[in-house]
């Protein structure tokens, strides 16, 4: 069950304990004016699995969108099991190229939306991106799962869960961020 449901044992604690982080302000999240957001850009690790399909998916729903990894290689394919599973919801992963943080073009109106409170650590250390508003991605799945653990190489089961997860919080996105989406 852990393995289908939250990846690994590990994806599971940090679950756990990204719960308390989050509501002790401990996240380093820097809340969005709704009214200014135009862009909504994921961010995971690699860029081949979670923010590459919420990319697909938030463009798909409609919304303006971009993506990129912390640590990638731009131009890297998305993870074949992501595309296996983003086809089995409809969504298309085949043509999707990574993008490097620093290949990431940061525009006036941009959210950052990280799938790990690390990651959005990370996003505040970076001088380019400080300034930027950034959030979890989970703050919109239902329940609220503010860590989605990376899938990359763990079982399939737990790739299609976690993808419907992000699915699922598109539909919060464009419901928060009306200026987000495209005409």
């Amino acid at each position: 069950m852990i393995r289908s449901r939250f990846g690994t044992f590990r994806g599971l604690v940090r679950l756990a304990l990204s719960y308390p982080q989050l509501m002790l302000g401990q996240s380093a999240s820097r809340a969005p004016d709704p009214a200014q957001v135009r862009r909504l850009v994921f961010v995971c690790q690699g860029n081949i699995c979670r923010s590459a399909f919420a990319d697909v998916a938030g463009r798909r729903a409609g919304l303006n969108t971009a993506s990129f990894g912390l640590s990638t290689t731009t131009g890297r394919a998305a993870h074949d099991a992501a595309i296996v599973a983003a086809r089995a919801l409809g969504h298309d992963l085949s043509d999707h190229q990574a993008i490097d943080l620093k290949d990431y073009v940061p525009q006036e109106g941009d959210l950052l939306l990280a799938m790990e409170v690390r990651q959005l650590h990370r996003l505040a250390a970076d001088s380019r991106l400080a300034g930027l508003p950034r959030v979890l991605l989970g703050r919109w799945t239902r329940p609220m799962l503010p860590h989605l653990h990376d899938p990359y190489e763990l079982d399939d089961r737990y790739m299609a869960t976690c993808l419907r997860r992000i699915d699922r919080a598109i539909g919060g996105l464009v419901s928060a961020f009306p200026g987000a989406r495209l005409s």
